[in-house]
């Protein structure tokens, strides 16, 4: 009888959030443009264990404007870890901007990998690197996986640049607000039509603030049929993907 009652829901409590991961965030302290205190990054994780995840990746930025070193963000994760007393399973990566920065970092194998064999890459919003494909090739050549942060966000992309990125073998990860319109409709329709078509493998907030986070997952109200969507590539993290 009230069935129309049940039809949205909020990320926090739709169970989604269940056992996942969080693949993209921003909560290493003091880092990046991200959060500033280790307060507010303990804050997070105390909420985000509250709506079920299970494992978060910090990533931080490295960039030629942000040149964070691998030696200074394992020393700051350390502080966190030993901070943290709660059952998320903490992990460290980056976020790295296709830039020379990266392209020398790579050469050196001085990178932070997102598990395995893989690096979180992003570029600029609005055009893409010189060179993107040349770098990605390299990049996969040396052995490793790119995953593209937030594709949706990309402006200067099309449907055949996703294809052929695809066809290379790139992952590509959701920023899960985007489909909660955070970064407005443009982006919110980029990323329901990539997730219709498959492209996406894995998804994270992108958090950079609690109250933003707060607001996309604990209070944001979304369709069920939104939730369904989101299943598949929304599984219990086993750490083997």
């Amino acid at each position: 009888m009230f069935s129309f009652l049940q039809r949205k829901t909020t990320l926090c409590d739709s169970g989604l959030l269940q056992g996942a991961a969080d693949h993209h965030s921003h909560i290493l302290f003091g880092v990046d443009d991200g959060v500033r205190s280790l307060e507010e990054s303990l804050a997070i994780l105390d909420w985000y264990a509250g709506c079920g995840i299970s494992h978060l990746w910090c990533t931080p930025h490295i960039m030629e404007d942000v040149p964070n070193t691998t030696d200074g963000l394992k020393a700051r994760f350390q502080e966190l870890k030993a901070a943290y007393k709660g059952p998320l399973q903490l992990h460290l990566a980056a976020e790295y901007m296709l830039d020379n920065l990266y392209q020398e970092r790579l050469e050196a194998k001085d990178i932070l990998l997102h598990g395995e064999d893989r690096i979180l890459v992003e570029t600029s919003t609005i055009a893409p690197p010189l060179q993107m494909q040349e770098i990605l090739e390299r990049t996969m050549s040396l052995g490793y996986r790119p995953i593209l942060a937030h594709p949706e966000r990309y402006r200067y992309m099309r449907p055949e640049d996703y294809s052929r990125l695809q066809s290379m073998g790139v992952l590509m990860q959701l920023n899960l607000p985007s489909l909660t319109g955070l970064y407005g409709k443009d982006v919110m329709a980029r990323a329901q039509w990539l997730l219709k078509r498959g492209f996406y493998h894995l998804s994270g907030s992108d958090c950079h603030r609690e109250g933003v986070i707060r607001r996309q997952y604990g209070l944001k109200v979304v369709p069920i049929k939104f939730i369904e969507s989101l299943k598949p590539i929304m599984p219990p993290y086993t750490g083997e993907e």
